[in-house]
């Protein structure tokens, strides 16, 4: 599938549409992307059952295989990236490395965010822990309406 939207710069954030999830990795030009990964490049979702991941780096198309994939510096109005040779110099110096992985706080996003703003981040993390709480409050509440309307109805039928 295509690149959508603008062409990347190098220490642009590149987001790939997976089916539920994103991938993501930094562009360090030439129509590369450094990205933590699995073993083959496609995604770093299966690195989450050996608790590592490697550094590649890897042609844009080939991380994408088949999915849409897009510029997404989405956190530059909230923070100021690093120095752009700083980010690609940083990106390529981890290619080969091989890193903890965990999806909740070391990442793909959280990869690639500590390389272009010096911290580390996921929204996907944070959304996914909101929608969690919510889902949770949302049983107990309906748990809670459920348990008073069988103790009102019982009540009504005595």
């Amino acid at each position: 599938m295509p690149l959508v939207g603008p062409d990347p710069k190098p220490g642009d954030l590149i987001e790939y549409q997976r089916l539920g999830y994103q991938h993501w990795g930094i562009y360090v030009g030439d129509g590369f992307v450094v990205h933590l990964t699995d073993q083959d490049g496609f995604s770093s979702i299966s690195s989450a059952f050996g608790a590592s991941a490697v550094v590649r780096k890897d042609r844009m198309e080939r991380v994408a295989a088949g999915c849409y994939y897009k510029v997404n510096n989405k956190y530059d109005g909230k923070r100021t990236p690093l120095p752009i040779r700083k980010v690609v110099h940083a990106a390529l110096d981890k290619v080969g490395e091989t890193l903890n992985y965990s999806l909740t706080s070391e990442n793909c996003e959280h990869f690639v965010t500590e390389l272009r703003y010096g911290e580390s981040f996921s929204d996907q993390v944070d959304n996914a822990k909101m929608y969690a709480v919510g889902g949770t409050i949302g049983l107990a509440l309906a748990a809670g309406l459920a348990v008073a309307f069988s103790s009102t109805r019982n009540r009504h039928q005595k």
